[in-house]
């Protein structure tokens, strides 16, 4: 549960105590002149006590004095200095029109109104949320120069973007009592803009405090209802976590580690995070518990570690070495799940306090540096601020604003692939990145120039994901021109928005007429594909709000309009009564489910299950299932010594069976492919069908020898119509394939 605090002391009559004031910062940061705060308190009170009585206050009950001590609070925790403090406490009196920018350079220098102003310019990025507000998405150039000047102004200080993160985790905090419509619009930029910001510059506080909030608003009743789950097993969990941690302090003790430890609930939007990524609901939702343990040195960590493995079971695959291999925003730390006392199971956080720090002030930890040092230190700032660079280039090139916003939210996952140039210059990557997206970080003329690649001297489709430690080699045409395919989300050859943005941009240059004619080549192509059959294209183009059909198929070439979400939205228009597949056969099919176990059962039907007794396996262990008599299927722990002898012995009655949760309705869609026979074509055909987990329930292969082609007719179970199209595509792109589509019902 976020809590909102305040630090300040305040008068008999409510007002700010400055003088509690600053002695409460000097507790907590260095003032290099006392008396420049103390001034810049004083004036910023004085300012609010003349609005009150001009009765020209910004909003009822507001005062800019108050907002700036909490800004100055939030900076002082991320130890900031003197100005960027003093900036904080008098930016809301400038952005207010209480006092201008000249007012603050002549009492307070250049260095304060420069921070001012630069925090000013970022509300260029508010703008792109809220275009009602003026005429912004690339067509307004006082706009574009707006953002030009505000991500300049943030590479060369970043402290402008940690003053914006102050003032917006202040905006977030006061808007409990304001109407509804000003919470939603807060919390949605504060959720799509700076919690991806905090993430990126590593400050782990501030992005889990402006998610919880902005989640709090966004999904009220969700929010709700794990608050109060969180709240009714407090006093049980309080309890839990001392037990635990009396029982690793003892431990570490022992072996003469001194360690700071602490327990605590997961934060509410994570749990909820997790609860949808993964279809659970809360009482499977089994890491709500967790653990820190803050060590002097890496030795310490590591062994530490071994003792917490020591004491509990660990989880396989639930461990991650964030220390050999950080993440891309610099965090380090150990993480590991244990199955703890009375069989629950709690996530356990191992790092040294240098790294805690890192992880709770990210490029706070890192700004003073700058210049100054050629260590980590340097090293971790200049790496947070060369992605704000990377920003700034692609809106140059792009020249509009209607992707910064994804850039903002994108490309800041953790997991990052390393590949080398044939130079062998490094190049990192999100994981997954295809050599398009390489091809694209390399610079956009090969990017549009790229036919093929190379990987470690071998020939790779362009839909090959990279790994670190990869060499690629791009192959390039003399005609640089990039193909619609790559805008095909279903295809998978562009995953970084980087080069989906380049790609979009060149096709917005070329002639309308053109994209046209290839928009609704496409569209054709995906319904005959997915046998959509008698759309009208005008009621179309109005559901995918276009004014007219030629508008939609130019949308679509020029990439802005997916050609899979189209056809969502066809389908629904050719059956409004279904949502999903059409379905002429009977019904839908489930994946069978025991609806008392946690244990799936793999291709067989509804069976009673039990956990043997021999092994006792538990959710995460590598399981086998053993057909008994008339004791349905009992489950084994894949290395047990009786399954075993079971399995060498009694093959016949072994089954595949997995731990898992309820699964989505299934319907059954007949696929028809037409192909040039030739050896191994069903052998990749099938191959991706696994690959993509999908169940076949019938194939049938017709080969014609006159002109040596091949149909194939497959029956397989699909979720969803986006399923459906990314299979079409994945078979689509094998060789010797002629065509392939959904067949039409008779």
């Amino acid at each position: 549960m976020v809590k909102v605090r305040e630090d300040y002391a305040v008068t008999t009559d409510g007002q700010v105590d400055i003088e509690g004031w600053v002695r409460h910062i000097q507790a907590q940061t260095t003032l290099e002149d006392v008396d420049q705060f103390r001034r810049a308190c004083e004036k910023a009170a004085l300012i609010d006590l003349q609005a009150v009585r001009e009765d020209r206050l910004w909003a009822p009950g507001a005062s800019s004095f108050r907002t700036g001590v909490e800004m100055a609070q939030v900076l002082a925790e991320l130890h900031l200095d003197q100005t960027a403090l003093v900036a904080a406490i008098l930016y809301r009196a400038v952005r207010e029109e209480r006092a201008t920018l000249d007012e603050i350079r002549e009492e307070f220098g250049d260095d304060v109104a420069r921070l001012i102003d630069g925090v000013q310019q970022m509300a260029a990025i508010s703008s792109l949320h809220h275009p009602l507000k003026g005429n912004v998405l690339g067509q307004s150039q006082g706009q574009l120069d707006n953002v030009r000047k505000m991500l300049v102004t943030m590479i060369d200080d970043v402290r402008v973007a940690l003053i914006k993160l102050a003032e917006r985790t202040c905006a977030i905090r006061a808007v409990k009592s304001a109407p509804p419509e000003k919470r939603m619009r807060v919390a949605r930029e504060v959720f799509d803009i700076y919690a991806p910001l905090a993430h990126r510059l590593g400050i782990g506080h501030i992005k889990w405090e402006l998610e919880d909030l902005s989640f709090r608003y966004l999904h009220e009743s969700a929010y709700k209802k794990i608050a109060k789950l969180l709240d009714e097993k407090r006093l049980d969990r309080d309890q839990y976590v001392k037990r635990v941690l009396a029982d690793i302090k003892h431990e570490l003790d022992l072996a003469g580690i001194q360690g700071e430890l602490s327990g605590r609930a997961k934060h509410i939007y994570s749990i909820w995070r997790k609860m949808r990524r993964k279809g659970i609901d809360f009482s499977q939702v089994y890491d709500v518990r967790a653990f820190r343990i803050l060590v002097p040195t890496v030795r310490d960590c590591y062994s530490a570690l071994g003792i917490v493995h020591s004491l509990w079971r660990h989880i396989p695959n639930e461990f991650d070495d964030y220390i050999a291999s950080p993440k891309e925003n610099g965090y380090q730390s150990l993480h590991t799940a244990v199955i703890g006392p009375e069989g629950k199971v709690m996530e356990v956080q191992i790092r040294t306090h240098a790294m805690h720090e890192e992880a709770e002030l990210g490029v706070c930890a890192h700004w003073l540096y700058k210049g100054m040092d050629t260590g980590n230190k340097s090293t971790g700032y200049e790496a947070k601020i060369n992605w704000l660079r990377q920003v700034l280039e692609w809106q140059e090139d792009l020249g509009d604003l209607s992707g910064l916003v994804d850039q903002l939210k994108t490309d800041v996952t953790p997991d990052r692939v390393y590949v080398f140039t044939p130079e062998g210059h490094v190049v990192d990557l999100p994981q997954g990145a295809t050599p398009v997206d390489f091809a694209y970080r390399v610079h956009t003329e090969v990017g549009h120039a790229c036919r093929g690649a190379k990987v470690n001297g071998r020939i790779v489709p362009l839909t090959y994901p990279l790994k670190t430690g990869d060499q690629v080699f791009i192959l390039t045409s003399n005609n640089p021109a990039p193909s619609r395919d790559w805008l095909n989300s279903s295809l998978g050859y562009i995953q970084t928005s980087r080069a989906r943005a380049k790609v979009t941009h060149w096709f917005k240059e070329q002639d309308r007429e053109r994209n046209v004619v290839d928009g609704r080549a496409i569209l054709e192509d995906e319904f005959k594909r997915l046998s959509i059959y008698e759309v009208d294209l005008t009621q179309l183009a109005q559901k995918v709000n276009y004014q007219t059909a030629d508008d939609m198929f130019a949308a679509v070439g020029a990439g802005d309009l997916r050609p899979t979400h189209v056809a969502n939205i066809a389908q629904q228009l050719v059956e409004p009564r279904r949502q999903q597949l059409d379905l002429k056969l009977q019904g839908t099919r489930h994946q069978t489910y025991d609806a008392d176990s946690d244990i799936q059962i793999q291709g067989v039907g509804k069976l009673k299950t039990q956990v043997a007794k021999c092994c006792k396996p538990l959710p995460g262990d590598p399981i086998g299932g053993y057909i008994t008599v008339g004791r349905g299927v009992t489950v084994h722990r894949q290395d047990c010594l009786t399954f075993l002898h079971l399995r060498e012995y009694e093959p016949n009655r072994i089954i595949e069976v997995d731990w898992g949760g309820r699964q989505e309705a299934v319907y059954p869609v007949d696929i028809e492919i037409e192909a040039y026979d030739r050896s191994g074509l069903l052998r990749d055909i099938t191959t991706i069908l696994a690959s993509s987990r999908t169940n076949v329930l019938a194939l049938n292969t017709l080969s014609n020898k006159d002109d040596n082609s091949a149909t194939m007719t497959v029956t397989v179970e699909i979720s969803s119509l986006e399923q459906l199209a990314k299979l079409l595509a994945q078979i689509r792109n094998l060789p010797n394939i002629m065509g392939v589509h959904r067949k039409r019902s008779q």
